[in-house]
Order: C-alpha cells, then sequence, then structure tokens
C-alpha cells in the first residue's frame, strides 16, 4: 500500500512541476486472475478504477504519459444462518484485490490532452505493476492428486504489465468514455495471468 501512495504522489508531484496535462478518470470493471497452478483456482473481481496520469509530451495530435492506473476489486460470497435452537452456518469466500500498475502511455486523438478536439481516441502502452489479493486459498493434493483440503497464504507479487484502449470524445472541454484492457503477468508465487476490462470516464 505503500508503493500506490507513493506511485500517486510521484504523478502529483510531476504535475506540480510541470505545464503539461494532468489527465484522471474513473470507472468500473472486472478482472479474471488466472493462476499457472491447478492448485490455485481461477478468479474472476469486479472492479473500481482510478487513473491519474501527467502528459510530459504532448503535441495537437498525440501525447506521451505516464499514470498509475489504481485498481480495487472484490470476488466472493457471504452466507450465514441462525435457527432457533442455537445452531449456525457460516460461509465467507469474500477476497479483495488491489493492483497499482506504473504505466507510460502513448494517447492518440480524443483525449490525449485537453486541447485535442477529435471525437475518437486511442491509447497503448506498458510498465510494471503490483498486485495483492489478500488471503487466498491453496489446494492441496497428495503424490496421488487426493483432495487434503485447503490451505491459506497471501498472495501479492511484481510483474510486468501492459494495456491498451479507446476513447470517445464527450460534451466540451474534451471529457472522454474509455474503455481500457490491461494485462499483468506475475513473476511470484503461483505467477498469475491478470486480465482486466474497464469502462470508465475521464475528466
Amino acid at each position: 500500500m505503500k508503493k500506490a501512495v507513493f506511485f500517486i504522489a510521484l504523478i502529483i508531484s510531476v504535475h506540480s512541476a510541470s505545464s503539461q496535462s494532468f489527465l484522471h478518470g474513473a470507472g468500473i470493471g472486472f478482472l479474471v486472475s488466472d493462476p499457472s497452478s491447478p492448485h490455485v483456482k481461477t478468479k474472476v473481481f469486479a472492479t473500481l478504477h482510478y487513473y491519474p496520469q501527467v502528459a510530459f509530451v504532448e503535441t495537437e495530435s498525440f501525447s506521451v504519459s505516464a499514470g498509475v492506473p489504481l485498481t480495487v476489486g472484490f470476488t466472493g460470497t457471504y452466507n450465514a444462518s441462525y435457527s432457533s435452537r442455537g445452531d449456525s452456518y457460516e460461509e465467507n469466500t469474500l477476497l479483495g484485490l488491489i493492483q497499482v500498475p506504473l504505466m507510460v502511455n502513448f494517447n492518440g486523438g480524443a483525449g490525449s490532452s485537453k486541447q485535442n478536439e477529435q471525437r475518437f481516441g486511442y491509447f497503448a502502452g506498458g510498465g510494471f505493476s503490483y498486485h495483492s489479493t489478500g488471503i487466498d486459498e491453496l489446494l492441496m493434493t497428495d503424490q496421488f492428486g487426493n483432495d487434503l483440503g485447503t490451505k491459506k497464504y497471501y498472495a501479492k507479487g511484481f510483474g510486468p504489465a501492459a494495456n491498451a484502449g479507446i476513447r470517445f470524445a464527450v460534451g466540451s472541454h474534451q471529457k472522454s468514455i474509455e474503455v481500457r484492457f490491461s494485462y499483468m503477468k506475475g513473476l511470484k508465487e503461483y505467477k498469475p495471468s491478470m486480465f482486466g476490462l474497464n469502462a470508465a470516464f475521464n475528466f
């Protein structure tokens, strides 16, 4: 979490020291975490998305920006029941997620800067990301493949990341609606591949 605060503070400080455009947006989406191990289940997270970025190279038609597309999400369910006899049942499979990439993007057309007046835009880029899915479950088996139950472990790590998407200008002052595809490959633990899709409003 300290790294996430540092990345966001870095973007804001760069903006304060520069006359270039500061852009940000917020939205919703989902993220699929697909581990490279049969002992960890693939999970789908509902996500919230906030993306501050600074365009440090800028022309009338394109820009190059650095930003932190912060994503938080959750998956699972919580169920509880109680009887008049005092019996109770509780099942909690809720799991949280945080993903903090540091990305450098090439932006063209709408949304590339506040001065661009085109109605359609696009972007693509890459970087490095931190992720954590909190306390997850590892499926345990013996040498013959027999089920031995589950084991708790703390899932987190770093890895390369990439994103790409399109933007459509709406209203005045170049606000835009954005559809963003993202990918991250974890390099630790069970090396998950993480695929994301977000829809956001940039303002």
